[in-house]
C-alpha cells in the first residue's frame, strides 16, 4: 500500500485544520481594530500612570523625606525616635 486511509486522511485534515485556526486567533499584541479614542480624563489617568510618565516623576519629588518624630497626615501615625546606640564598644 502506498497511500493513505481515507480515515488517515480525515485525521490529517482535522489535524491541519485545528492548527491554521488555532493560528488565526489573535493575541492582545495583534488588534484588529485601532484602540478607541480615549476622553480628557480617561486620557489623562491612562497617562499618568505610565512608569517613566513626567507626572508620576513630579509627584514622586513632591514627597519629602520621613524623619522620627513625623506625623503621617494620611494616617495619624508617628514615626518613633531611634534608639539611641551605646557610647562604649565593649
Amino acid at each position: 500500500m502506498t497511500g493513505y486511509t481515507p480515515n488517515e486522511k480525515l485525521q490529517q485534515l482535522c489535524a491541519l485544520r485545528h492548527c491554521w485556526l488555532k493560528n488565526q486567533e489573535l493575541s492582545p499584541r495583534e488588534p484588529v481594530l485601532p484602540p478607541p479614542k480615549l476622553r480628557p480624563v480617561a486620557s489623562f489617568w491612562e497617562h499618568f500612570l505610565q512608569p517613566g510618565s513626567v507626572w508620576r516623576l513630579q509627584t514622586f519629588k513632591l514627597y519629602k523625606a520621613l524623619f522620627p518624630d513625623d506625623k503621617i497626615l494620611e494616617t495619624g501615625e508617628i514615626i518613633p525616635l531611634m534608639e539611641e546606640e551605646p557610647a562604649g564598644h565593649q
